[in-house]
């Protein structure tokens, strides 16, 4: 019996320990999805016509409401558990890099994208001139998933990869991944709406070409609303991310990884490349037009800066190259990077004992090492704080 209530315990933990690691949001959207379909399968609801996405609904009687109630109802478990499962990883990702508020923002905006999309497709399919078809405007479509592929697109765009992997079983390039991934979904599942998530796909590619930035509002607004009061509660929250006015050092890093193919999402790999990601540059120093797609600065969940960071080739590289000599004082000043107070008094003791008539390092990665007491991931820290 006692291992068993180890494992239970241990079980327990992890669980919740998974839990507490998503981002407000997300686990909103999560509870609200979850919730909603535990009541229409307890209540015997099964028939979703009043409240799906329906393009002759909204035509002709103008329910522009069934643009935000369909993206919150289910029709079956394995729908609804699908949904969440994939939009954890994925909402959990973009919330960090663009904050609570903005991400519930994007999803707004993204929902209202789709819905145009879809009925103005579904609209030229039914009335052109050659064989009109009038399927997609009778097509009830319910489910989170076509912000799940608009999400999609906007996360392979942000990583910077150039392939990613299909359920892991062969690679494509990264710019097609979306659409793969709708052909095997429409070929594997019963019941899949096509339209629905090709609109998704490019509401995606329109958010991330800047197609929508005119209608995305400005840091200030963001700001106002993280302020006021009726929102206080949420916001004192640790799972809650700030998208301006937050810890001023908790900037967003911008993530590269443009040589090493991606595993893709729906492999299973997506949280250890979220992990081994590494900070190349503060959002303060990212381009305008990243600033526009992708801005913001989230708080810290948890204990995200203490995790280990493996650092990439060319900084494995460096480490281990002695040949290029270099002052020692440009070694722990980088052009825009600022180390920490006890950071900065280990290279200033090092710099001083080299002054004072000790064997002084001849490289920064020496200085970097000496300062980092021999922690490679400290010395890489270092180095990347000088980095431009």
């Amino acid at each position: 019996m006692r291992p068993s209530i180890v494992s239970e315990a241990g079980l327990q933990t992890r669980a919740g320990q998974w839990w507490d690691s998503i981002p407000f949001l997300t686990s909103a959207v999560v509870i609200v999805c979850g919730v909603i379909y535990l009541i229409c399968l307890l209540v015997g609801h099964d028939t979703f016509y009043e409240i799906c996405f329906l393009p002759e609904a909204v035509v002709s009687h103008f329910q522009v409401y069934r643009i935000y109630t369909s993206i919150i109802f289910h029709g079956s478990l394995l729908h609804v558990l699908f949904n969440i499962l994939a939009l954890v990883p994925l909402g959990s990702e973009l919330e960090r890099i663009m904050g609570s508020i903005r991400l519930l923002f994007m999803i707004i905006l993204l929902a209202t994208s789709n819905a145009i999309f879809h009925l103005f497709i579904a609209l030229v399919v039914a009335h052109n001139p050659i064989h009109p078809y009038d399927h997609f405007m009778n097509e009830c479509a319910i489910g989170f998933s076509g912000i799940l592929f608009s999400m999609i697109v906007i996360e392979t765009s942000l990583s910077g990869v150039q392939s990613r992997s299909v359920l892991g079983l062969f690679n494509v390039p990264a710019k097609w991944y979306a659409f793969i991934l709708l052909v095997v979904f429409q070929l594997l599942m019963a019941n899949v709406s096509l339209l629905g998530h090709l609109c998704g796909i490019l509401s995606g590619f329109a958010y991330t070409y800047g197609l929508f930035n005119f209608l995305i509002p400005g840091p200030s607004f963001y700001a106002a609303i993280e302020s006021s009061s009726w929102l206080a509660s949420c916001v004192r929250r640790p799972k809650f991310i700030l998208c301006s006015g937050g810890n001023p050092s908790a900037y967003i890093p911008t993530y590269t990884v443009q040589n090493s193919p991606s595993s893709g999402l729906f492999s299973g790999n997506i949280w250890r490349n979220m992990s081994s990601w590494m900070p190349l540059k503060e959002t303060s120093y990212q381009s305008a037009q990243e600033d526009s797609i992708f801005p913001g600065r989230g708080r810290t969940i948890g204990s995200v800066q203490s995790a280990a960071v493996s650092p990439d080739s060319n900084l494995q590289a460096r480490l281990l190259d002695n040949t290029r000599p270099t002052s020692p004082n440009t070694a722990v000043v980088g052009a825009g990077g600022r180390l920490s107070n006890e950071r900065q008094s280990q290279v200033n003791d090092v710099v001083a004992a080299g002054a004072g008539g000790y064997p002084l390092p001849q490289t920064q990665v020496e200085v970097a090492i000496a300062a980092a007491d021999g922690d490679l991931n400290v010395a890489v820290e270092i180095l990347m704080s000088q980095q431009d």
